[in-house]
């Protein structure tokens, strides 16, 4: 059977962004699971230019939903900011369109309070982009999950979190195959 393809989404692009060691230490879980094929994508390597302002045929955009249309499923990677999603994750999703409609995706969240309101209001997004999201959901605390703010290092209980999500997302991504293949 065909492997599946999963999009692990970094969704800040902020100088000292924490997403790149999250995003890692995703990955390593995820290849763990042999069902899938794993690439972090990184909305910085883009270039989107903010939506509304160009012309949809910038190289960053077109690059952006051909990776996107070659993937099966996503794990985003949010961090709160002021009680909500990065305004460039934002803008990555309104970047397309179809490229996202009958996928799933599972969201790994951290902040002050792991990151939940912002993973709620990705929730609702991703539900108009016909995105269906998983219910595990692994939060990771800014003040116990990194050291000085600055260095991820998560409690090992976090990896049953994370493999959990992936089960669903995994089961999720090979039914909504099916369907846009229908």
């Amino acid at each position: 059977m065909e492997k599946l393809n999963i999009g692990i989404i970094l969704g800040s692009t902020r100088q000292g962004r924490l997403s790149p060691q999250v995003g890692k230490w995703v990955k390593e879980i995820c290849q763990q699971h042999k069902d899938a094929n794993y690439e972090i994508l990184d909305i910085a390597d883009y270039n989107l230019p903010f939506f509304g302002t160009g012309t949809e045929k910038e190289e960053g955009i077109i690059a952006w939903k051909k990776k996107l249309s070659s993937m099966d499923g996503f794990i985003f990677i949010v961090q709160e900011y002021n009680h909500s999603l990065t305004g460039a994750l934002k803008n990555a999703l309104d970047s397309a369109y179809e490229e996202w409609n009958d996928k799933a995706a599972g969201i790994v969240s951290y902040g002050s309070t792991g990151g939940a309101r912002a993973a709620e209001h990705l929730r609702g997004i991703l539900g108009e982009l016909s995105i269906a999201t998983v219910r595990a959901h692994p939060t990771l605390s800014i003040f116990t999950d990194f050291t000085e703010f600055k260095v991820f290092k998560p409690a090992d209980i976090h990896i049953n979190y994370v493999t959990t999500m992936l089960s669903q997302i995994l089961l999720w991504s090979k039914a909504l195959k099916a369907v846009r293949k229908s």
